[in-house]
C-alpha cells in the first residue's frame, strides 16, 4: 500500500508563502503544506472554471487556519480540524497554517499547471 510522510517527501515548492511536499498515492495525491506567512492566492486561479479552483480536497489542519470561499459562503478550519473542501472555491491561509490535504491527482495537476503559469506571468511582470 503506498504511504507518504512529511520527513521522506522531497519539497517540491519553495517559495516565500508555501512550501510544498507532494507525493503521488495511486490516483490521490497528498500534500504537506507549510504556510509561513499569510496568503491570498485568488489571483492564482485566474484562467480556471469562475477563476476558482476546482479540483476537490480533503485535509486536516495541524496548525493555524484555513478558510475556504464560494461565491455563497465561507467555511473556516483551525488546528486540529479535518475538511472537506468542494470544487469552486479560494482558499485564504494565515501565516503559520500547516495543512495534509488528499486530492485528485488529475484535477490537481491541471489546477497546479494553471497556477503555476500565473505564477510565472506574476514573476515576469505581465
Amino acid at each position: 500500500m503506498p504511504s507518504a510522510s512529511k520527513l521522506t517527501t522531497p519539497v517540491a515548492v519553495d517559495l516565500p508563502q508555501i512550501e510544498g511536499r507532494y507525493a503521488d498515492l495511486g490516483g490521490y495525491t497528498v500534500g504537506f503544506e507549510t504556510f509561513p506567512q499569510d496568503v491570498d492566492p485568488a489571483p492564482l486561479f485566474a484562467g480556471l472554471p469562475d477563476d476558482r479552483c476546482p479540483c476537490p480536497h480533503w485535509g486536516v489542519v495541524q496548525s493555524g487556519q484555513v478558510t475556504f470561499r464560494w461565491t455563497d459562503h465561507e467555511e473556516t478550519y483551525g488546528a486540529g480540524d479535518a475538511y472537506y473542501a468542494g470544487p469552486g472555491h479560494v482558499p485564504l491561509l494565515s501565516g503559520g497554517t500547516s495543512i495534509v490535504e488528499f486530492s485528485p491527482t488529475d484535477l490537481l495537476g491541471e489546477t497546479m499547471a494553471a497556477v503555476e503559469r500565473n505564477l510565472a506571468t506574476a514573476g515576469s511582470g505581465a
